[in-house]
């Protein structure tokens, strides 16, 4: 009989789960005693790893002061000022502030409605048109639903929000014909700098620039969803950076705490806030009654001391040699189709032989976890601590499950 609690992301008729009881670094102890590297940080976010004491220290102190309290007009709270401050000065936009929301789906969908609003409030009120591309996910609250490429996670759940644009992957000139014939009506374009629970697909040369140039020539804003590539997971804090190519609102959540509490967000450039701030008397009526949690502000305030003090943005590039490397050779090996990836985020391409529910299985009865996309990606995102002994144990047991 399925258990009481009905699961995110899981066959309701399922009976049998595996419970996670405890966590150190990148390993995961399940209620049998059975051991797992974990190969995905719980769901593309434990950047510092299981177990760290400094974030429940942290979380502890702040709950003794004031555990939570709102920051609608006319309250805030000191984490939440410190945590906008400290993730406004890691982005690379320039006098930007941040919106808190608890989590990426909630940021996506205000980095819609910011993006929207600030163009009627400009007096650019037929700019309501959203693009978006194949393959992207953008969480599953109705704004980025609608926008998301993935038809199977859009299945019975329409009819969605109206104005959203999705268009191939990676092709510029489509985007380009776009813009020539409806330009006028475009309020952003909204991109994985990485598409990540899509497949794992870098960007092509050039893509991510003709984006920024396209939205220049026609008024329109550029939003970079980092959900998950945000807080070193490219080797730099945000895939911005990586890339050399800045956004004018960028979502974040996941690492920002590396999930040991829910936060998300949107950092707001100047070309969105100025309409926004320019009318004195203007109330922006939205947020969440969790926007700037004081306790999970302390969450993320301690887990980004831990990711600059450990200097962990390095380890980006040690899982791409590693990992990606390893990945490449099975791929060169004929055991694999292919590898996708960028810093510490990685994908196993499966020939159509193979199943990659099955191999997850497999996976997980050798002690590895990765997580199956479709029928033909394992996905892999380590916390950035994993060591290069565990990171070898990916590479090998996933070539044992192969053969």
């Amino acid at each position: 009989m399925p258990p009481t609690f009905l699961h995110p992301y899981a066959r309701p008729a399922r009976d049998e789960f595996i419970s996670i009881v405890r966590g150190d670094g990148a390993i995961v102890e399940d209620s049998t005693g059975r051991t797992y590297i974990d190969g995905m940080g719980s769901l593309w976010y434990t950047n510092i790893g299981h177990g760290r004491r400094e974030i429940i220290d942290a979380v502890t102190e702040q709950m003794g002061r004031i555990a939570a309290y709102h920051c609608f007009e006319p309250f805030t709270n000191e984490p939440a000022d410190q945590v906008a401050e400290r993730v406004a000065s890691l982005s690379p936009i320039d006098g930007a502030r941040v919106f808190l929301t608890s989590s990426g789906s909630e940021a996506v969908d205000s980095a819609i409605k910011l993006a929207r609003v600030a163009h009627a409030q400009a007096g650019r009120s037929a700019r309501t048109l959203v693009i978006s591309r194949s393959r992207a996910y953008h969480g599953v609250t109705y704004g980025g639903l609608s926008a998301q490429g993935l038809p199977l996670n859009q299945e019975g759940y329409g009819p969605f929000v109206e104005g959203m644009i999705n268009l191939p992957a990676d092709d510029l000139e489509a985007v380009a014909l776009f813009m020539a014939e409806r330009g006028d009506e475009v309020a952003a374009v909204l991109v994985e700098p990485v598409q990540g629970a899509g497949g794992v697909y870098p960007p092509p040369d050039g893509y991510l620039e003709g984006l920024r140039r396209l939205c220049d020539q026609h008024g329109a804003f550029l939003v970079f969803d980092e959900v998950i590539t945000a807080c070193g997971r490219l080797g730099e804090w945000f895939g911005a950076i990586r890339y050399g190519v800045t956004p004018d609102l960028i979502t974040f959540a996941k690492a920002v705490t590396s999930g040991y509490l829910p936060l998300g967000g949107v950092i707001v450039g100047r070309a969105v806030l100025d309409p926004l701030e320019s009318d004195a008397a203007y109330m922006l009526r939205h947020g969440h009654t969790y926007s700037g949690h004081p306790t999970v502000c302390a969450a993320a305030l301690a887990n980004l001391d831990i990711i600059e003090r450990e200097n962990l943005l390095s380890r980006a590039g040690a899982i791409a040699d590693r990992l990606g490397g390893g990945l490449r050779s099975l791929a060169d090996d004929g055991l694999l189709l292919e590898a996708r990836g960028d810093g510490g985020v990685w994908a196993a391409g499966l020939h159509e032989s193979q199943d990659a529910n099955v191999l997850r299985d497999g996976l997980l009865e050798r002690g590895v976890i990765a997580r199956a996309i479709g029928a033909n990606t394992l996905a892999y995102c380590p916390p950035l601590v994993i060591t290069d002994d565990q990171i070898a144990t990916l590479v090998d047991t996933l070539a044992d499950v192969l053969r």
